[in-house]
């Protein structure tokens, strides 16, 4: 298991849907005290599953090039980086390597990173490393908009729809935004995919032992009308939940 004992943010505070505020000052990622098994776990599933945790549809190579630089550029405190290289705070060192730029990023930071760009009305997800999904599949997801991809999530309403397409074109570049959502789960494994046609099952309140939640970070890249979406996934067990031990009720959910 790979669990965390702490979180940056109290998950048992109720917020209305899609539950966005301003990250400020804060880092763009995190590296807590999870990075390094959480790190060895992604290499695991770049190298033996990498067609189901690395997917694009046509990316826009400008976006993927302002992609790399906005990453790397907002690298936080324990990364260091020297020429075409970056030491990571486990101590590995990953070379840039700018013609796979999700394989790369993906060994770098803990996040899973997801490319959306503007394809008419709709931002559509044209690129992603995606080795922690929280019950879904990004073959199932790449090249759909913003719609299809919280579909079959059903607190996922239109009206709610409409506002998160508005989020994302308002998205201003060096101005990103944050949410997370909160849910109960009764296997603590990062890689939990599952089908459209499988949602996932509903638990019973108070009873199942992990709360997984994600920090998602949205930020517009420069002179572009594309999003990064950036998810930080932290599981923890009920007792390190504060608030959670012995509450019979969830936190408040959020879409996933």
């Amino acid at each position: 298991m790979i669990l965390q004992r702490a979180l940056p943010y109290d998950v048992m505070t109720p917020r209305p849907l899609p539950g966005i505020t301003p990250l400020g000052d804060d880092p763009w990622f995190l590296v807590d005290e999870a990075y390094a098994p959480q790190m060895a776990e992604r290499l695991h599933l770049m190298a033996s599953r990498r067609d189901d945790v690395i997917a694009t549809a046509e990316p826009d190579p400008a976006n993927l090039s302002k992609m790399m630089d906005a990453v790397l550029d907002h690298l936080p405190k324990g990364f260091a980086r020297k020429g075409d290289q970056v030491t990571c705070p486990d101590g590995r060192a990953v070379n840039i390597g700018t013609s796979d730029p999700f394989g790369t990023l993906g060994q770098i930071v803990q996040n899973d990173i997801c490319l959306m760009e503007k394809r008419g009305d709709e931002h559509v997800l044209t690129g992603a490393v995606l080795c922690f999904p929280a019950s879904w599949r990004l073959r199932e997801k790449i090249g759909h908009p913003l719609t299809h991809i919280h579909i079959p999530v059903k607190t996922y309403t239109d009206n709610i729809a409409r506002r998160v397409q508005r989020l994302f074109d308002g998205v201003r570049p060096g101005m990103p935004i944050w949410r997370f959502n909160a849910l109960w789960y009764d296997d603590p494994s990062l890689y939990q995919p599952r089908a459209e046609s499988e949602p996932r099952p509903l638990t019973e309140a108070g009873k199942t032992p992990y709360l997984r939640t994600e920090r998602q970070v949205l930020w517009r890249l420069p002179d572009s009308d594309a999003v990064l979406f950036t998810i930080h996934t932290f599981v923890l067990t009920r007792n390190d939940v504060p608030g959670a031990a012995d509450d019979a009720q969830p936190p408040a959910r959020s879409a996933e």
